[in-house]
């Protein structure tokens, strides 16, 4: 079993360090597909998080008892029932979503993030670190899901979360609702999480090397 970091890193890494669409590029088919709102983005982000927290815990409940041979199927068939818990309680308290949101629901069980991190993670460590890694990979998900929806739909519809922003004279950006609008919102965050990523190593170092020369002086 692999040695355990504290529970609050777990738990922050996923929100920005780690955030599983703008750092590891993970699950972009549905961030990509289902942002061209924000009500959609946060119900795909909260499908997720339920399937990812309770796959994890269940899976770093049993992970003594699950062979190793069989364990990418025993993954697969606990994040399917999870996903399909999440299907029908969507169909049922939320059928427009539902029915916006259409496969993608069902997509869940092959995205890459949940799959990956019962096996680098959930399978690996108890329950409690485990829940912290889902509970931190999960929001940072919903997070870059909301974010890009957000941003979509004021600049595609001028609303959010369909209350208008701009009155009746705002000219929608209607290609920012379309598919080539989520590729260009996602490569804009994306180089925006990259200069961040790359001013903060820059700093870290400067502030090494000023530490450095302060030691030898």
């Amino acid at each position: 079993m692999a040695s355990e970091q504290p529970t609050y890193e777990e738990l922050i890494k996923g929100l920005w360090r780690e955030n599983p669409v703008f750092i590891q590029l993970l699950g972009l088919c549905p961030a990509l597909a289902v942002t061209n709102s924000a009500i959609n983005a946060l119900a795909m982000g909260a499908a997720t998080t339920f399937v990812l927290v309770g796959s994890s815990l269940l899976v770093s409940s049993l992970r003594s008892l699950i062979p190793k041979q069989v364990r990418i199927t025993t993954f697969i068939i606990v994040i399917a029932t999870f996903v399909t818990v999440a299907d029908f309680t969507l169909q049922a308290l939320a059928p427009v979503v539902h029915k916006e949101l259409g496969a993608f629901i069902a997509l869940i069980v092959v995205n890459c993030l949940i799959l990956g991190r019962q096996e680098a993670f959930a399978s690996r460590h108890s329950q409690r670190p485990a829940l912290a890694d889902a509970l931190g990979m999960s929001l940072g998900f919903s997070f870059a899901l909301f974010l890009l929806g957000a941003i979509r739909e004021i600049l595609g519809s001028g609303s959010l979360f369909g209350v208008s922003l701009f009155g009746p004279d705002f000219e929608p950006w209607v290609i920012m609702i379309l598919p080539p609008g989520g590729f260009i919102t996602l490569g804009l965050l994306l180089g925006v999480f990259a200069w961040f990523k790359e001013h903060r190593e820059r700093a870290s170092q400067q502030a090494a090397l000023d530490t450095g020369e302060r030691r030898a002086a």
